[in-house]
């Protein structure tokens, strides 16, 4: 019943190829862009505008260094 060990008897089932196992993972990575592609996405234009505006920001922060020590300061009163 269930998941269980082959008997000591019994074979074990067989494995599956590495290669089948691989072409399944592609083809369900395949058809998962697919779906997300569908899903809507109206403009597409604006949307890889700002995937290349984010990836200039980010860019920009990591060669710039840290932040001035100074900064700003708060003051409880």
């Amino acid at each position: 019943m269930g998941m269980c060990f082959p008997c000591p008897a019994e074979s074990a089932p067989p494995s599956p190829n590495l290669e089948e196992k691989r072409a399944k993972l592609a083809e369900a990575a395949e058809r998962r862009q697919k779906e997300a592609a569908s899903r809507g996405i109206l403009d597409v234009q604006s949307v890889e505008e700002k995937r290349k505006k984010k990836e200039k920001i980010e860019k920009q922060m990591a060669t710039s260094g840290p932040p001035p020590a100074g900064g700003l300061r708060w003051t409880v009163s």
